[in-house]
C-alpha cells in the first residue's frame, strides 16, 4: 500500500465518522506505516491554509484548539502552523505577532508517546480543523494585508511614546494594591490613549491625497476567555467604545472582532487585557473579603462582580475619553479635527455594517447578586453607572 493511500484511508476512515472505533481503526492505519508520517503532516498544512483562506488566523486556531481539545493538540497546530508559515504569503505585523506568540513546542513538549496516540491526537486535530466554518474576514478590501488595514507604514516605525507611557501607567495600574490608584492610572491612560487617537486622525487627514495609502479602518479578534465571557465581552465592549472602535462577540468561537483604526485597535488591547487583570485582582481580594465575613462566594457573585465592574469601567473610560477629546478639540483645530473624527465614526461604522450585516442582542445572565454588584461596582469606580448598550453578537 502507498503511503498517500494509507492517509487516504484512514481520513476516510476518521474524518468524516465521529465514531470512537473510526478513530481508533484509523490511527492503526497510521501507526503501523511509518512512512505515512510525513504526508500526515503536508496534509496538515493543507488544513492550516485552508483554516487562512476561511478568515482565521493564528491566535483563532490555537484557542478553538484550546478551548475544544487537549494540551497536546493545542502543541500539534502551533506546530503545523510554524511548519506552514514559511510556505504562506506575506503577511502584516499583527499577525506576524500572534506567530510569535505561539506555544512553545520545543520547551513545553512533553515526550513523544507511542505511534498509536500520536496518531490518535493528529486525527482529533484534523477533525477539528476539516469542520471550522469560515469567519468573517478581516482585510480591509484589497488594500491592505491579511486582517490589517493600510498602516502608512507603521510597521516600520517605532513604538510612540504614547504608547511607551500608556504601557508603563498599565503596568503599575495592575501592580498596585490600592483600587483608587489603579482607577486613576487606568483613567490617565485612556486620556493619554483618546490624545494619541486624534494625534493619528490628524496625520491620517493629512496623508489624504498625497502618495501615502489612506488610513482606512481595520479589525483585529480579540480572546473573551472562560469563565464569565459574557462579563468579560461586555467589559471589551466597553473599552472598544471608550476607544472609537465597534466590538461583536463570537460567543461559540470565543471572541470578539474588534473594527476601528489601528492607534485605536491598539489601545483597546492594552486597556483590555490590563483592566482583565486589574478586575480579577480586585475579585479576588474582595471574595477573601465576604470570606471574613462568614459568607459564602458563588459563580453568581463574580458574576456580578465582572458585570459591574464592566459597566462602572465604560462610564469612566468614556468619560475620561470624552474629556480628552474635546480638550484635543478646541480651539484652531476644530475646523480641520471635527469633521476628521467624524468621518473616522461614519468609516468605522459602515465597516462594522458590511462585515456583520446581521448581528443579535443578548442580556447578562446570572448577575443577580447585590454583594457581587456593589462589590464590583466600587472596585471599578464610585461614580454612577450609565446604561450601557447591549451587547452585539455575530
Amino acid at each position: 500500500m502507498s503511503t498517500p493511500r494509507t492517509v487516504d484511508r484512514a481520513f476516510e476512515t476518521a474524518l468524516y465518522d465521529t465514531a470512537d472505533d473510526a478513530l481508533d481503526t484509523a490511527a492503526s492505519l497510521l501507526a503501523a506505516d511509518p512512512a505515512a508520517d510525513a504526508e500526515l503532516g503536508r496534509r496538515g498544512e493543507e488544513f492550516v491554509a485552508t483554516a487562512w483562506r476561511r478568515g482565521w488566523q493564528p491566535a483563532d486556531l490555537v484557542r478553538i484548539v484550546r478551548r475544544e481539545l487537549d494540551d497536546v493538540h493545542v502543541r500539534l497546530v502551533a506546530a503545523l502552523i510554524r511548519t506552514q508559515a514559511p510556505h504562506d504569503r506575506a503577511r502584516g505585523p499583527r499577525w506576524a505577532a500572534q506567530l510569535d506568540d505561539l506555544p512553545d513546542a520545543g520547551t513545553t513538549a512533553p515526550p513523544r508517546t507511542d505511534r498509536f496516540s500520536h496518531a490518535t491526537a493528529v486525527l482529533e486535530l484534523y477533525r477539528l480543523l476539516l469542520r471550522l466554518p469560515a469567519l468573517e474576514p478581516l482585510e480591509a478590501g484589497t488594500a491592505g494585508t491579511a486582517g490589517e488595514a493600510p498602516r502608512r507604514g507603521r510597521e516600520n516605525r517605532p513604538e510612540s511614546r504614547a504608547l511607551v507611557r500608556i504601557r508603563a501607567l498599565l503596568a503599575k495600574a495592575e501592580a498596585t494594591g490600592y483600587p483608587e490608584e489603579a482607577e486613576a492610572l487606568s483613567a490617565k491612560a485612556q486620556e493619554l490613549m483618546a490624545r494619541h487617537s486624534v494625534d493619528e486622525a490628524l496625520l491620517a487627514a493629512q496623508a489624504q491625497g498625497s502618495a501615502t495609502s489612506p488610513d482606512v479602518p481595520g479589525a483585529c479578534r480579540i480572546g473573551v476567555e472562560p469563565p464569565y465571557e459574557q462579563a468579560k465581552a461586555v467589559l471589551l465592549d466597553a473599552v472598544a467604545d471608550a476607544n472609537h472602535c465597534r466590538a461583536v462577540w463570537n460567543e461559540p468561537f470565543g471572541f470578539s472582532t474588534v473594527v476601528g483604526f489601528e492607534a485605536d485597535l491598539e489601545a483597546v488591547e492594552l486597556l483590555y487585557t490590563s483592566l482583565l487583570v486589574q478586575a480579577e485582582a480586585a475579585m479576588t481580594k474582595a471574595e477573601a473579603g465576604q470570606r471574613a465575613g462568614g459568607r459564602k462566594r458563588t459563580k453568581t457573585f463574580r458574576q456580578s462582580f465582572l458585570a459591574a465592574y464592566a459597566h462602572r469601567a465604560g462610564t469612566r473610560l468614556r468619560a475620561a475619553a470624552e474629556a480628552a477629546t474635546e480638550a484635543a478639540t478646541t480651539g484652531a483645530a476644530d475646523a480641520t479635527l471635527l469633521p476628521v473624527l467624524a468621518s473616522r465614526e461614519v468609516a468605522v461604522t459602515d465597516r462594522v455594517e458590511r462585515m456583520f450585516p446581521q448581528t443579535t442582542t443578548t442580556r447578562l445572565r446570572g448577575t443577580a447578586d447585590a454583594a457581587g454588584w456593589t462589590e464590583g461596582t466600587r472596585a471599578a469606580d464610585a461614580a454612577r453607572v450609565g446604561h450601557h448598550r447591549p451587547l452585539k453578537r455575530g
